[in-house]
């Protein structure tokens, strides 16, 4: 027994001294870096602030509510209260106990604060708990047309962009232009036009905007340049990427013939809704002398052909036919 109590004194000593020890390492260390706390809190803080801004750059717009739609109201533990309700052409929904609420271009969350205070300020829920869904759109697609391979209307919902409606559209023609005009359902009065682009980066992100379901896409269509005259294959070409040159123009035009003026070539472009002839120096441009001149939609370019140089040709013709029939005769 006194061997026990002994074992137990010494035990409570050596455990006094361990927590004395671990107390003091704890004071030194603390006293050591006084300043830990205040270096861990701006940082904290800054997250804070930091982690709202972030989620509201990446929160994508909500659908907002049209009138046609239909929608699934339901307050949690009032089963009686659960309705499926389509928007009236007011923009209302009514409601059992607080009658019509104005739902129309309201987000779906902004619909059930609206719901929610209207049940608790007429004292018959204390703090309801309020659910609205997008059960279905008054107009499920969207619709894309312009220059794409297969307009019509596409069932999209939600928020997709706008290269996800022209893929399923089939994508765009070799005739579409640079811009796509968007109409969104809830401001049919202000169209939104933007580039078309299918290049990558940060410069080039208005061009994948956000769409809705009952929002339009218009694809543009390009602008043509049409090459007539002395060359190989007269006709209207597309301006590809709304860039053409004379060259390029000609070029696609399969050239100009033996018997052009270059030097009398010309462009003729609609000013004021006014014919203009602007000369061409096609000589010194394919010499590289002169700087290639830029096309702009529905430009004509005109390429004379040279009288001289047709009859000399047809004088060198009548020469060749000549001697080759003098050289028969004599044989």
């Amino acid at each position: 027994m006194l061997y026990l109590l002994k074992m137990t004194r010494s035990a409570g000593v050596t455990f006094a001294i361990l927590a004395g020890f671990f107390a003091q390492t704890d004071l030194s260390t603390a006293q050591a870096d006084p300043s830990s706390d205040s270096r861990v809190q701006p940082v904290a803080e800054d997250a804070k602030k930091t982690e709202p801004t972030l989620m509201a750059s990446r929160k994508t717009p909500e659908v907002l509510i049209g009138a046609g739609d239909l929608l699934e109201v339901s307050v949690f533990g009032a089963p009686d209260f659960n309705k499926q309700i389509r928007v009236n052409s007011a923009g209302d929904i009514s409601l059992p106990l607080i009658g019509e609420v104005k739902v129309v271009g309201l987000s779906t969350v902004a619909a059930e604060k609206i719901v929610a205070n209207r049940l608790a300020e007429g004292g018959f829920f204390s703090d309801p708990q309020v659910s609205i869904f997008e059960k279905e759109y008054a107009t499920q697609g969207i619709s894309v047309l312009g220059e794409v391979l297969k307009p019509g209307i596409y069932p999209l919902l939600g928020r997709r962009s706008v290269f996800d409606a022209i893929s399923a559209a089939g994508g765009t023609t070799p005739r579409a232009g640079n811009t796509i005009s968007i109409t969104h359902r809830d401001a049919p009065n202000e169209p939104e036009t933007i580039p078309l682009s299918y290049a990558t980066g940060d410069s080039h992100a208005g061009t994948n905007a956000q769409v809705a379901p009952g929002d339009t896409i218009v694809v543009s269509k390009a602008g043509v340049v049409y090459v007539v005259g002395d060359v190989g294959k007269p006709g209207g070409f597309v301006m590809e990427n709304s860039a053409m040159t004379v060259l390029q123009a000609i070029a696609m035009a399969q050239g100009a013939n033996q018997n052009a003026a270059l030097n009398g070539a010309k462009l003729i472009r609609r000013v004021s809704d006014q014919p203009q002839e602007i000369p061409i120096p096609l000589k010194e441009i394919l010499a590289a002398k002169a700087p290639d001149l830029r096309l702009q939609p529905d430009d004509i370019v005109f390429v004379p052909n040279s009288a001289g140089k047709t009859a000399m040709r047809k004088s060198m013709e009548a020469i060749l036919q000549t001697a080759t029939g003098v050289a028969i005769y004599r044989r």
